[in-house]
């Protein structure tokens, strides 16, 4: 069983940065992509920004500039870097890691993390 924990979320005013950190427990073999998406209310759950085992990373357009995604994987952790945030960057954050343990491939989901960006 592999476990996702998230931290880092909260308020903070428009400008403002936060870090959001993802760690990952569980009897696992290997990492793959691990990667950041974002659910707006009312809309659906979107990319933010993903990063490879090489450290090859991609992110949407709309955070471009302004979001770091990094791993450590020695500390089973992926990070995200927001600064200068926006009101339309408010959204519940999801980790997502991919992998696998010793006995299979494993796609694990966050918990979910709120950022909340005040005008």
């Amino acid at each position: 069983q592999v476990q996702l924990v998230e931290s880092g979320g909260g308020l903070v005013q428009a400008g403002g940065s936060l870090r959001l950190s993802c760690a990952a427990s569980g009897s696992i073999f290997s990492f793959g992509v691990m990667g950041w998406y974002r659910q707006a209310p009312g809309k659906e759950r979107e990319l933010v920004a993903t990063i490879t085992n090489y450290g090859s990373t991609n992110y949407a357009d709309s955070v471009k500039g302004r979001f770091t995604i990094s791993r450590d994987n020695a500390q089973n952790t992926v990070y995200l870097q927001m600064n200068s945030l926006k009101p339309e960057d408010t959204a519940v954050y999801y980790c997502n890691i991919k992998g696998g343990t010793y006995s299979r491939a494993f796609d694990a989901w966050g918990q979910g993390t709120l950022v909340t960006v005040s005008s």
